[in-house]
Parts: structure tokens; sequence; C-alpha cells
């Protein structure tokens, strides 16, 4: 009976290894935070912040191969049936990138500078809103208004809140529903009017929970990151849910359907929902499927294949607020 219950044990820390993943730079075998893993087939997940990830054949029995990506680093293309606990990426280094963070640097320090803002648009109607998923990320377009040195200094997302007693949503003192989501920020160039080069210095990512009101605010004056003269794009992903300590937990990334032609996968929806505008009077909010290899953005407007009520009500924009440290000449 101990050897049967023993081999069970050993049975079940063999699959354990097997289905939870570790990805590493293969130089200083560190973990690297938030790598995307797709499938190839318009799916994927998230690791985690210690580059963790699941996979089995039974989670995902109709995947044969792995894509993985994450800033500063070479993808890495593999079989999923030469899976290891253990996975290392290559670091890309790219001496131009260097050379241009320094200018960077050089540019702003010791200059005075006034801070300039643009409010975030705000809604808490339910049907007013985008319903984030794993597999899609929206990037929005700032213009540069000027030749000025600009720093991009706070970002502010606009979040809807939902009342946990829909009856009672209207009143004021309503209480919201939980949630504990973690969100990634890219920030991208503007070449030929779509995202570009990613400009990040390094993963931004950070937790919302309801106790942020009604938008998040989330300061990245440290990464530096100046205003080209053509303008930016700031985008978000979200990651999934997190635990109080905002640890990113092992979601459900997607839901199973039956339909005509089998089992569809259909991404699971995370709250907070995320407030569109229909005040905003150019197109400047883009879409893509993050995990599409090479696949393009979209603008997000009437004719470009989206079917979605918000563009039916003429809400083509997420309002993402910023403030900008203008320097003196």
């Amino acid at each position: 009976m101990l050897k049967t219950f023993n081999l069970i044990i050993i049975f079940a820390l063999a699959f354990k290894s097997y289905a939870q993943i570790s990805i590493k730079d293969s130089e200083s075998k560190l973990p690297v935070s938030y790598a995307s893993i797709s499938f190839g087939n318009g799916n994927g997940i998230v690791a985690d912040d210690e580059g963790i990830f699941v996979f089995t054949k039974k989670l995902y029995p109709d995947i044969d191969s792995l894509f993985i990506s994450a800033l500063g680093y070479k993808d890495l293309v593999l079989s999923s049936e030469n899976i290891k606990p253990q996975l290392f990426l290559q670091p890309q280094a790219d001496e131009l990138d260097e050379v241009i963070i320094g200018v960077r640097l050089d540019k702003t320090k010791n200059k005075k500078y006034k801070t300039e803002g643009l409010k975030p648009y705000l809604d808490d109607d339910y049907y007013k809103c985008w319903l984030p998923t794993i597999e899609s990320e929206i990037a929005v377009y700032f213009p540069n208004q000027d030749d000025k040195l600009k720093r991009i200094a706070k970002l502010k997302f606009p979040i809807a809140l939902e009342s946990k007693d829909w009856k009672n949503r209207k009143r004021s003192n309503k209480i919201k529903k939980r949630f504990s989501t973690l969100f990634k920020v890219n920030i991208y160039n503007n070449t030929n009017g779509k995202p570009g080069k990613n400009l990040n210095t390094e993963t931004i990512v950070f937790r919302a929970t309801e106790k942020d009101g009604d938008y998040h605010e989330l300061d990245i004056t440290e990464q530096n990151i100046l205003v080209p003269e053509n303008g930016i794009f700031i985008a978000l992903q979200v990651l999934g849910y997190t635990d109080e300590n905002g640890k990113l937990l092992p979601n459900k990334k997607y839901k199973e359907i039956k339909g005509r032609n089998g089992m569809v996968k259909i991404p699971t929806n995370f709250r907070p929902l995320l407030p569109f505008t229909n005040k905003i009077e150019t197109d400047r909010t883009f879409v893509k499927r993050v995990f599409i290899n090479s696949n393009d953005w979209l603008a997000f407007k009437q004719g470009n294949g989206f079917k979605s009520t918000l563009l039916k009500k003429g809400l083509n924009n997420y309002g993402i607020g910023i403030d900008l440290h203008v320097f003196k000449d």
C-alpha cells in the first residue's frame, strides 16, 4: 500500500513539473516576467512575474507549436512535444536602443518643465464598455501638438465600476463588484499611422482594483520616454486576475463552446470593463489580436471588420488620460 502511495506521489510530482514551465534568461538564468506564449491559432497565455506558465497536452490537446516572446529577447519557437520544465530566451542586444536611452537622459537632465495634462474620459455605463480579453491589445494615439520636448509622466486608464446589486446601480452608495486584475502597458512610436516600435525600457504592469475609482493612475516618469515628433501610442493588455498580493493567477483564458464544427475556444472576459467614448472626433484607437503571429493593428472604426455594438453607438475611442512634462527651451 505504501509503495503504491509513493508511486502516486512521484507521478503527481512529475506531472506537476511538466505542467508548470518556467521561462528564464539564457545568460543570467533569471526569470523573464510576463512573456507571451502564442499557440499560433489566435489563442495564447501569459507567464507570471516569475516567468511561470502552465501547459500540458491534456489542457491544450490541439496545440503542436508554441511561440514565446518577451521585451528585449529573441522569439523562441518550439514543438509542444519537445517542451521542457525550463525554457531559455536569448537577450536581444540593440546598441541603437542604448544610444537612444542615453540621449533621452541627456535631453531631460537638470531641465525645468511644466506639467500639461489631458483628462481621461470616464463612464460607468456597462453598455458603453469594451470587455477586455487576454487575446486583445488596445492602443490609443496621442499626437504631438508642437516641437517642444515632452516626457510622459502619468497615464490615466479609465475603468468602469459595476454595482454588486444591479437594481441599485444608480444609487450613490451602491456597492461595487470586487476585482483585482493585472494589466500590461506598451508604448509605441507612430509608424505610418499605426503603432510601431515598442519604446518601453522595461516591462510595465499595474494592478487595478475597484478601490482605484473611475480610473487607475500610473506614474512612468522613471521610464523617461519622450514623445516623438509624429506622436505616440499608449497600449493596454489585460493579463488576468491576481491574488490580494498582486500575484497573477492561473486564470482560465478560454471557454469551450460546442459549435457546428466541434468545440470552439471563446476568450474569457476580465473585469474591469473599459469605457469607450464618442467625445473624441478622430479615430485614435487601434486593436490587434496579440497571439496571432505578425498580426497587424486595425483602427477601431466602422468598415474594418469589427462586429461591435460600441461602433453602432459611435463609441470608437478608449479615452486614456495623460500628463506630460513639457521642458523649457
